[in-house]
């Protein structure tokens, strides 16, 4: 992880001295923003790659995330809830390029590029299934509302309901009946196009 935020400090280095200004230097004084990328850098890329696929893809749009936060001030409800936008803003800028890339007809290629899970499957068949069947949730997510396709991908990446809680700025109450409604839309958004459900 370390050799990845290194990645994304350099990309985002050159970015930051050509078109640093006085206001950017107010926005983040002395090296307070670089405390936040070190922090949530790790934690967005894992989340943008759980649902693209793609680790360089989720580097990109990682960077991209950063650079927006870098050059304009939260909204004041935002300022104690970093992480919570960085989450929000990476989840909806995936989303839109899950959705472009099936509108390209590219969804297949990049979906091809899926490192080599942890646990490899035991023979070439099972490891074909698999990636068929990645194929069909990604799709199945990109059909979603993003708000809907957004609980489920952070509840996917360990988030407990708390973290959805402060990520999502919703209540904790309300943390389960959304994500039982995600988990309803996605199983008949899944049957309708598969024709079974899927265990998420």
């Amino acid at each position: 992880m370390a050799q990845g935020i290194a990645k994304g400090l350099e990309t985002l280095s050159p970015i930051v001295e050509e078109t640093e200004s006085p206001v950017s230097e107010e926005l983040w004084p002395g090296s307070s923003f670089e405390e936040i990328f070190l922090e949530h850098y790790g934690h967005i890329v894992a989340a943008l790659y759980r649902l693209l696929g793609d680790r360089s893809r989720a580097e990109e749009l990682t960077s991209e995330v950063f650079w927006k936060l870098y050059r304009r001030p939260l909204p004041p409800r935002e300022d104690g809830n970093i992480g919570g936008w960085l989450y929000r803003a990476a989840m909806n800028m995936g989303i839109d390029a899950l959705r472009a890339a099936a509108r390209r007809k590219e969804y297949e290629s990049q979906a091809g590029r899926i490192l080599a899970e942890a646990q490899s499957p035991a023979s070439p068949l099972e490891e074909l299934l698999h990636e068929e069947r990645r194929k069909q949730v990604r799709a199945t997510l990109a059909r979603m509302k993003p708000a809907q396709a957004q609980i489920l991908l952070l509840r996917s990446s360990g988030l407990s309901y708390q973290e959805l809680g402060n990520v999502l700025g919703v209540a904790l109450g309300s943390v389960g009946t959304m994500l039982n409604r995600a988990e309803i839309e996605f199983q008949k958004k899944y049957k309708q196009r598969y024709g079974r459900e899927e265990a998420l």
